[in-house]
């Protein structure tokens, strides 16, 4: 029997221990290119001045950023210590790339409004949700109509950055936009229901812990793709979510289109979300708490972008 395929060896061992699927191909990708740039050469072969030398080519020659640079060192890090398990004091001499502060593009309300103003359908509604909840883009289109809580007002995230649950808030405003989002929601999932096609992509292991959640309306996603995608299996075909290009693509439209000149994003979004709020005099505590901060450290970027707050200065031109 052939020795298991390096890649396939650390995708196992990464869906093993529960990391995102946004990290399992980020680090594949790294740990393939570490490969190609030495020219095939197995990784158990290299050791320090090999990944030093590799870094190097990234700065350097494909001038990538610090942080991206930083990417490719963790998922190194990652083959040699989690998967590897071997010794890896010879990667103390590899130098992290030094992050730079830049503080985040926040739009002014009017500024969001004109954005928001110029969108239409579901990536209007998924855009006005991550302004009025502070979600990641992707912590959006993971929803699924239980997440939704009419009741108490809240939306329910998920395994969001580092696999934490949360709840934050179910603006007013979209309540009516979201009942006709599930209705919408339903109308596919019958559809899909009678043509044999009912199933949707779960999460690690919860079908096995609920064998009819896959084929249920509340593990259907909130925002579902408009074409079914091909499962694991030749004819197993499943729903999932909108493609994150679609939003991104439809908001860089309105962007542009509102001229605000601002290089905004979807992303941009949370970060209005939580500049507005402090600017209106909600605390930081919680506003840490809806943005699932880890530590309040990070929470506090957003008073550097204030006009008004502790540092706050009033420049001698605007004195009497």
């Amino acid at each position: 029997m052939p020795a298991p395929r390096l890649l396939d060896v650390v995708r196992d061992h990464l869906r093993t221990h529960h990391y995102s699927p946004r990290t399992e191909k980020a680090y594949l990708q790294w740990i393939r290119r570490f490969v190609r740039f030495h020219k095939g050469r197995h990784p158990r072969d290299l050791r320090g001045k090999e990944i030093e030398a590799f870094l190097t080519y990234l700065a350097v020659n494909r001038k990538v950023s610090a942080s991206t640079q930083n990417q490719a060192m963790s998922a190194l890090l990652y083959l040699y210590r989690d998967v590897y398990a071997v010794d890896i004091s010879w990667m103390d001499g590899v130098v992290h790339a030094r992050t730079s502060e830049h503080l985040p593009v926040v739009l002014s309300r009017e500024e969001v409004a004109r954005v928001l103003g110029l969108m239409r359908g579901t990536e209007w509604l998924i855009c006005a949700l991550l302004y009025g909840s502070g979600m990641r883009l992707a912590e959006g289109l993971a929803l699924r109509v239980k997440d939704v809580n009419f009741d108490y007002k809240t939306l329910v995230v998920r395994s969001g950055k580092g696999q934490q649950d949360r709840t934050t808030i179910l603006p007013d405003r979209l309540v009516p936009a979201l009942k006709d989002q599930i209705e919408r929601v339903q109308a596919i999932f019958e559809v899909d229901r009678a043509r044999g096609f009912a199933k949707v992509l779960l999460p690690n292991a919860i079908e096995r812990k609920y064998p009819d959640a896959a084929t249920s309306l509340p593990w259907q996603f909130l925002f579902p793709a408009r074409f079914l995608a091909q499962g694991d299996k030749p004819d197993e075909w499943l729903r999932v979510p909108v493609h994150a290009r679609n939003v991104q693509r439809a908001m860089a439209a309105a962007v542009r289109e509102s001229g605000i000149g601002q290089p905004a994003t979807p992303h941009t979004l949370r970060h209005c979300f939580a500049t507005h709020l402090l600017e209106s005099g909600q605390d930081i505590r919680t506003v840490q708490e809806l943005l699932g901060h880890s530590d309040v450290k990070t929470t506090m970027i957003y008073t550097h972008v204030l006009k008004r707050g502790g540092r706050a200065v009033l420049s001698p031109l605007d004195r009497g």
